[in-house]
């Protein structure tokens, strides 16, 4: 599959800022972190990531809007799409100098009549490994130029499953314990990595089974949602309906592993 023009401007946008994030996680002793809220931790790399990738892609395709983690949103010309931005997904993993953080970037194309539509392509890199995800809408989704497909097994005992746990200031850890405890006795393991753009990815590329996760933003999934779908897989909201951006809650996977997933999540909600 040929890269297109799209794809080919966000992966050199991002190799670009994921040079600099490899320097800085190289030292990352030296690095000055401020902190932005209870255990939410923004680095100067971070947010020198974010300024080259929106120098990067603007230049590439004036015009574009930008929805960014810590810049926020900068709207772009009527009727054109705009890039939806997390420079360093797994920020906290990278301060702790855990090799586990990737670049996220989606595109988002605008509904007539206003407001946002579709994600059409996405790029999930993680710089450490130099593992460039991506997928276009109706081209599959790949691992440079290995085309991907959700993992095959069918029965929960035998699935790794992804997620993310609560933790100071994010989250609801109730209702997390009680999703736990239905998923953890019917699967063969439970991960919990820190980025949840590469646990999509993974998810993607066969290497998770299933995934699950609330109160994450739209730069956290944008671009693994569309992996996801691109590779045979769903993604749906706790109740199995399409609304898992405006709930914040997710569950990915297989056919039919979401739809045994997404029942043990919504059980485990209607018995609380």
């Amino acid at each position: 599959m040929a890269i297109s023009g799209i794809i080919t401007v966000m992966e050199r946008a991002a190799r670009k800022a994921g040079t600099k994030l490899r320097r800085d996680f190289g030292e990352i002793e030296h690095l000055q972190v401020s902190q932005k809220g209870p255990a939410d931790f923004v680095s100067k790399a971070d947010q020198a990531a974010e300024r080259t990738l929106y120098d990067e892609l603007s230049h590439a395709r004036p015009g574009w809007g930008f929805l960014m983690e810590e810049a926020g949103e900068i709207a772009g010309e009527d009727g054109k799409p705009r890039f939806i931005i997390d420079p360093l997904d797994g920020t906290s993993n990278f301060l702790h100098a855990i090799p586990q953080f990737a670049i996220s970037i989606a595109v988002q194309e605008p509904k007539l009549g206003g407001g946002w539509g579709d994600i059409t392509a996405a790029l999930v890199y993680q710089p450490v490994t130099d593992e460039s995800y991506w997928a276009e809408r109706g081209r599959g989704a790949w691992l440079h130029d290995r085309r991907l497909r959700v993992a095959s097994r069918r029965h929960l005992h035998e699935c790794l499953i992804a997620t993310g746990i609560p933790f100071m200031g994010h989250g609801d850890m109730a209702q997390w314990s009680r999703i736990f405890g239905a998923v953890a006795p019917e699967v063969a393991g439970i991960r919990r990595f820190g980025a949840a753009s590469l646990d999509l990815a993974w998810v993607a590329a066969g290497r998770f089974d299933g995934f699950w996760e609330s109160d994450l933003n739209v730069w956290d999934v944008a671009a693994g949602m569309l992996l996801v779908r691109e590779a045979g897989g769903f993604v749906s909201d706790f109740r199995g309906g399409d609304r898992a951006v405006e709930r914040r809650e997710f569950i990915a996977g297989s056919g039919a592993v979401h739809s045994k997933l997404q029942k043990l999540v919504a059980g485990a909600l209607r018995g609380a």
